[in-house]
């Protein structure tokens, strides 16, 4: 039998298999595919007689034998395909669920309500000029306490009791700490620094309704020639009206940090009675929203700054007290449990 016949033959049975094999069982496809084309299969035992063929004969019967290969592969291709409609046909009919009808919808999450008042806030100082800077969570003591005028001694530091991880290093207290690096690295033939810090600081606090070991604070500095009291007022009137409406008014009462003197606490007129007195601001018609002051000269004089040619206010609020205030919330634990029904209250 010449090669020839041998291609024919195993053209023909192999055909024959397919036509006759079970399209349930794919594997008894695999098998035959790998008995005929595979690399000890029947077809190459065939092709190992093309070296006795003459060099006239070679490219005669190799153009056979692509042909035979070309028919077999899409034979065996089709098989599988067949296969697979099979499946497809027997997984449709046994299906339970009615493709056809409306899917369910799915639900969308939102961003976390101290975000929004974070992009709210840091989009009000953008808007005012002020640059938005980020710093460390992890401090060094230097940064944190010292030259905030705080020395090691200094028995203000136990308002801002936190948790250290050396002597040396420590959770920030506040974010302070980026307001005295960004005035180290400040160049004033460019113009004044204006910036606002927001970020999570640490305390060690007892948790309640009211308190947590962490929350979100942003502060906010100016630095310039001839800046004043005025400047800090106006600037905190604006902020205040922008965040809880444009009627409010504030008020300053003096108060003490080391790092600002003459330092203030900052109310704003209630914005829920107007003033006249509710459950909201104790019967008083204002409520503590801030603590600011103009920026101690030795706080200045620290990072290099000429404090008889330049001066400068600085405040700081925190986020979830705003938010508090904003949307009657009554217990600053619930920013922080990860409860979704909270957290859909606040969809903007």
């Amino acid at each position: 039998m010449t090669i020839q016949d041998k291609l024919a033959e195993l053209r023909h049975s192999t055909l024959e298999k397919l036509k006759q094999a079970n399209l349930e069982k794919s594997k008894e496809i695999q098998d035959l595919r790998v008995e005929v084309l595979g690399k000890k299969g029947s077809l190459t035992e065939i092709l190992k007689g093309l070296k006795d063929l003459s060099a006239e004969e070679r490219p005669v019967i190799g153009k056979y034998v692509n042909e035979v290969r070309d028919v077999l592969t899409e034979a065996f291709d089709n098989a599988n395909a067949l296969i697979e409609e099979e499946k497809i046909a027997m997984q449709l009919a046994s299906e339970t669920i009615d493709v056809t009808l409306p899917g369910k919808p799915v639900a969308v999450g939102n961003r976390h309500v101290l975000t929004q008042t974070a992009e709210e806030l840091e989009d009000i100082f953008l808007g005012m000029g002020f640059q938005v800077v980020d710093g460390f969570e992890v401090e060094k003591d230097y940064y944190n306490f010292e030259r905030m005028n705080l020395p090691k001694d200094h028995p203000a530091r136990d308002m801002q009791d936190t948790f250290y991880i050396t002597e040396e290093i420590l959770l920030r207290t506040h974010t302070s700490p980026v307001q005295a690096r960004t005035m180290d690295q400040h160049d004033f033939s460019n113009g004044p620094l204006k910036m606002v810090s927001p970020g999570r600081v640490f305390r060690r606090d007892t948790d309640d309704a009211t308190h947590s070991h962490q929350f979100h604070q942003i502060e906010g500095l100016v630095v310039g020639e001839n800046i004043s009291m005025g400047d800090l007022k106006g600037t905190l009137q604006l902020i205040s009206q922008k965040m809880f409406g444009e009627d409010r008014k504030i008020r300053l009462r003096p108060s003490y940090f080391p790092f600002t003197e003459p330092s203030v606490e900052v109310d704003v007129s209630c914005f829920k009675c107007g003033g006249e007195g509710c459950n909201v601001c104790k019967k008083t018609g204002w409520i503590e929203i801030l603590g600011a002051g103009m920026v101690h000269p030795s706080v200045l004089e620290m990072s290099g700054i000429d404090s008889e040619k330049y001066s400068g206010f600085a405040f700081g609020l925190g986020q979830e007290r705003i938010a508090m205030l904003r949307y009657g919330i009554n217990d600053i634990r619930g920013f922080y449990q990860g409860d979704a029904r909270f957290s859909e209250q606040f969809k903007g």
